[in-house]
């Protein structure tokens, strides 16, 4: 039954036919079960494995990789190579792929795992009425219009209309669920309210919440997949995961990549059909086979194997940094994602608040006498710690506030009317609440108050431990006074008194709401000296008009306290006894803001952030802890900025439109408007962050494009999330922002570095095949150079600096390429000229060589003719593997200068020095010592088809290799002067880059 909160109880009970004092009947059981099903959430069907593995292939570089594997084994065993030779190529393949698949598997698992934590919520037992009897019940068989039990500590079993109360109130934590602060007063009378969000159905109790006060009797009107629980699982199926922005490039430029790699690999077997028949090749199809294989070894050339490995690698990097900023990535390509958030929608209640109810203000009569005739008091301390000091209205700090009457009195009122607990978690380093945050709010105002008679008692309090300082002043107070009887807090007459002795004299304390309490008062307590005077119109009138600033303006819960002496002996109290109180004071209390977000908000503006901040809370609260962060600085009028879940559903679409664009706060949502509003960000295309901790939060957590749970909040929150604060800050969203967008940096220079080095090869395999030289390198000796000489320089560039301008640039556009137009052409030139100098090496050792044969340049390009020529050299010293080893040790070494090169996209290297990132000059140095230990151990040598280089070799390898520090110190100086790149951008953007970066 949908709108049961808008019907009467009777209403509802004939709806399902059921009489309020039997319950059901096991015959109406059977039907209703039938007729509406079990209560559980249905089990989501998952994945097989075999999918989810199969899924992490479906990449077009990844297929063109494992065809160019399984070629290059056919041919090697068409060739005769047996063992090693023929499955190292493969095999280094394989295993890349297969450790980048793996860790998407565990990825995608993730999502599932959210589903089933969702399940933990569901309670496990409830009292049920049938057949006139009460009975405890798994509560997987409740149907609708069973009647069930619920009192404090219940887990609600079922989504039920409440219909009979059995105690004063009944208060209820849906916190999971709709992520308000404070509990949620429930009624019986029904709710007129057209489009009623959670928040206004107080007489509804949601499936998963917890009761915290009071006991009452309600009918299921929803069980399973038609509760509120149920609804969330429903938007969680229905939300697909999005591709990060990386991902999306990467898969953009990949496809690009791959059709280039084709053209050529096709372009280069096509010009060398006349080839074929050469005689080197012993017939037209071995000729066929041997260019297809050179084909193929451009096509390994071509393709970065490592590249998803450095990424990952990158990307883990990144994670361990900003775990230590308490930001626990719990999917890599988050990270990444965070660099370009346009739109961090944040939780209020525990991210950008405390989470923590304070008492920050006080109010109290100082006296009759003078005016004004009120004192105000404000407290400092922000969570539930007893640390903090009272101040008056000149900020000067109370050095004994127990010496003044009214705070004295307020203290012991706080204390003994009051049945929350404050204690200190040695696990967690924090003190925590057990009860109404309102309540622990007082004791922890008591303990900041402290004793009275003591001079040395703010430092005899410091000495204590954690443990007994939570309550040391509260215990003094219990101790002082005997509680004789107690009057809970009821909905009708909003207060709650306490009878108390000591020392043979009877106090009643009572709190509640403070028209309530005021209502009562005919004196008040004066805080000059202890006096109790008739409570004047002029004092009324005063103490409301405090009362207006601290509700209006500050936003502050209020609660009034005050006392009443009764007749000795006394040994119970009534509703009649709550009248003729004095009037102590008057407190304000507010969950504060974190004091770290107010700078944190203004890095986001600073960095072209929007903060929209969304909360179930009602729209004045919220509107106020905007004002206090600086959400809403230099606006007087918040039309525009702030709107309700109602109030924007409301909206024409094209008001809308420009409400998305502007908005700053989104109040009284609940979980579909959290997820509408990331959906409505995304369709015009704004990168969204979401924070949340309830199990409301988690569809609009999938949906967003990086989800941020908080570290105390649901495990359903958690898994549902991309990353989880630790410490629940949004300070720390706003550092790793910081340090995703230095990883996206990173990311693309070591991209860049190795597009570059790639094109280098293909460079070097088309010339050599298209001038008719013999293979300048063989395809492992190809793979040897792409997966260590690149892997190690290319990750250690993930550890470059970040630039000190990082959070006062714009956010990325999602739709900018990992590689423009001018830096295409960059390191077109750059690989232009690497594969050009391996080519130089390897035609050197031929032509100059003094340990060469010094063959004329017009011998090498017609070597493949040799055996059928009368000439003055065997036809064996194309077989010599110095000039292979040549050209590979150009490729390598010049690959070390070009990493040199990637320190800084467009900073010179006497402005950004190689020294700066350590770990670059070390995995140089690695890599080389690899190299030699490749060229001069002899097994190694032999398995790559290298041999030991001369030092007049070694110099010619520097030679050649140094100028590609040159080349790019003049392309990085046409980069910092925008004239100098003006025409290369106009000359390269539409013919080279794919068809998607041009219409962007």
């Amino acid at each position: 039954m949908e709108d049961a909160y808008a019907k009467s109880v009777a209403e509802v009970l004939e709806a399902f036919g059921v009489d309020q004092t039997k319950g059901l009947s096991d015959s109406q059981v059977e039907q209703h079960a039938r007729l509406y099903g079990k209560n559980v959430l249905p089990k989501e069907e998952s994945t097989p494995f075999w999918k989810l593995v199969l899924k992490q292939f479906d990449d077009l570089l990844v297929k063109i990789l494992i065809a160019a594997a399984v070629i290059s084994f056919l041919l090697a065993r068409m060739n005769g190579e047996t063992g090693l030779s023929a499955f190292l190529e493969p095999s280094v393949i394989f295993m890349i792929l297969a450790a980048n698949a793996a860790v998407g598997v565990i990825t995608e698992t993730n999502a599932e795992k959210a589903l089933e934590e969702l399940r933990a919520y569901q309670a496990d037992i409830a009292t049920v009425l049938r057949n006139g009897c009460f009975s405890i019940l798994p509560a997987t068989e409740l149907v609708p219009g069973d009647i069930v039990e619920v009192a404090v500590g219940c887990k609600v079993p079922a989504d039920m209309r409440m219909v009979e109360m059995l105690s004063h109130q009944l208060r209820v934590d849906q916190a999971i669920l709709t992520g308000e602060s404070c509990s949620v007063a429930k009624e019986l009378e029904s709710t007129p309210a057209m489009n009623a969000v959670y928040q206004d159905k107080t007489n509804i109790l949601f499936s998963g919440t917890v009761v915290v006060a009071g006991r009452a009797r309600a009918i299921v009107i929803g069980v399973g997949s038609n509760t509120a629980m149920g609804s969330i699982r429903d938007a969680m199926l229905r939300t697909e995961d999005e591709a990060t922005p990386l991902k999306k490039k990467l898969d953009e430029f990949g496809t690009f990549l791959a059709k280039v790699i084709a053209g050529i690999c096709i372009l280069v077997w096509v010009v060398n059909i006349g080839h074929f028949r050469d005689p080197s090749h012993g017939g037209f199809v071995r000729g066929a086979i041997h260019y297809f294989k050179v084909a193929v070894a451009l096509a390994v050339a071509a393709i970065p194997e490592g590249l998803p490995a450095v990424v990952t690698t990158c990307l883990a990097l990144g994670t361990k940094r900003m775990a230590r900023l308490n930001a626990i990535v719990r999917s890599l390509p988050s990270v990444e994602t965070l660099g370009c958030t346009t739109v961090i929608c944040s939780d209020k209640t525990g991210t950008l608040t405390t989470n923590m109810m304070s008492v920050s203000k006080v109010c109290v009569v100082r006296s009759v006498h003078q005016r004004p005739m009120t004192d105000e008091y404000s407290i400092s301390g922000t969570t539930f710690a007893p640390d903090g000091f009272i101040y008056d209205a000149g900020g000067l700090q109370l050095e004994f506030p127990p010496q003044s009457p009214c705070l004295l009195h307020l203290a012991m009122c706080s204390a003994l009317c009051n049945e929350s607990t404050l204690q200190y978690n040695p696990d967690k380093k924090s003190y925590e609440k057990i009860g109404e945050s309102t309540e622990v709010a007082l004791r922890v105002l008591v303990e900041k108050v402290g004793l009275p008679g003591f001079d040395s008692m703010p430092s005899a309090l410091n000495m204590l431990t954690k443990h007994e300082r939570a309550s040391y002043c509260n215990r003094y107070w219990e101790n002082q006074f005997r509680k004789i009887s107690v009057l809970e807090f009821s909905r009708d007459r909003k207060m709650m008194s306490v009878l108390c002795s000591r020392k043979h004299q009877e106090i009643m304390f009572s709190k509640g709401a403070p028209e309530s309490i005021m209502a009562r008062c005919t004196h008040i307590l004066c805080n000059d000296d202890g006096s109790s005077v008739p409570l004047t119109m002029d004092i009324r009138n005063e103490l409301e008009a405090r009362l207006q600033s601290f509700a209006g303006k500050d936003t502050l819960r209020c609660l009034a306290l005050a006392l009443k002496r009764m007749p000795a002996g006394q040994q119970s109290i009534c509703y009649g006894d709550e009248a003729n109180l004095t009037f102590i004071g008057l407190v304000g209390m507010l969950d504060p803001p974190r004091e770290e977000v107010w700078d944190a908000i203004h890095s986001c503006m600073s960095a072209g952030i929007r903060v929209i901040v969304v909360t179930g809370d009602n729209k004045s609260t919220a509107e106020s802890l905007c004002r206090q962060i600086g959400a809403f600085e230099h606006l007087n009028d918040f039309a525009g900025y702030s709107y309700t879940a109602s109030e924007f559903e409301g909206l024409p679409p094209l008001e809308r439109t420009n409400a998305l664009q502007r908005m700053v706060l989104f109040s009284r949502v609940e979980p579909s408007h959290k997820k509408m509003l990331v959906e409505a960000l995304q369709t015009h295309n704004e990168v969204v962050a979401m924070t949340g901790d309830g199990v409301n939060d988690a569809p609009a957590l999938k949906k967003a494009d990086i989800g941020i749970a908080m570290g105390s909040g649901t495990a359903v929150a958690k898994s549902a999330s991309d990353m989880v604060l630790a410490d629940d800050n949004f300070a720390t969203i706003v550092a790793a922002v910081a340090e995703g967008r230095a990883i996206y940096n990173n990311t693309k220079q070591f991209i860049r570095y190795m597009i570059s080095s790639n094109i280098g090869e293909v460079v070097c395999i088309f010339v050599a095949a298209v001038l008719g030289m013999p293979d300048t390198l063989i395809p492992v000796q190809l793979l040897w150079v792409n997966l260590v000489t690149d892997g190690l320089p290319a990750t250690a560039i993930g550890f470059n600096k970040p630039d000190g301008n990082i959070m006062t640039v714009k956010p990325r556009k999602v739709n900018e390429a990992v590689v423009s137009g001018w830096l295409f052409f960059r390191y077109l030139v750059i690989g232009a000229y690497v594969g050009l100098a391996t080519i130089a090496g390897f035609v050197w050792w031929f032509v100059y060589s003094e340990n060469g044969p010094r063959l004329p340049y017009s011998e090498l390009v017609n070597f493949d003719s040799c055996s059928t020529r009368q000439t003055s050299y065997p036809c064996s010293i194309f077989e010599d593997r110095h000039p292979s080893t040549v050209s590979m040790t150009v490729l390598v070494v010049v690959e070390m200068f070009n990493a040199l090169n990637n320190l800084s996209e467009n900073q010179s290297l006497l402005v950004i020095h190689p020294w700066s990132n350590l770990w670059l000059v070390g995995s140089i140095i690695l890599t080389m010592i690899l190299h030699v230990a490749v060229l001069y151990i002899e097994p190694l040598s032999a398995l790559f088809s290298v041999s030991p280089l001369s030092w007049v070799e070694w110099k010619i390898v520097l030679y050649l290799s140094f100028p590609v520090i040159l080349i790019d110190e003049v392309l990085k100086f046409f980069s910092r002067s925008p004239r100098g790149r003006r025409f290369p951008l106009r000359l390269w953007r539409r013919e080279i880059l794919p068809k998607e970066s041009r219409d962007n």
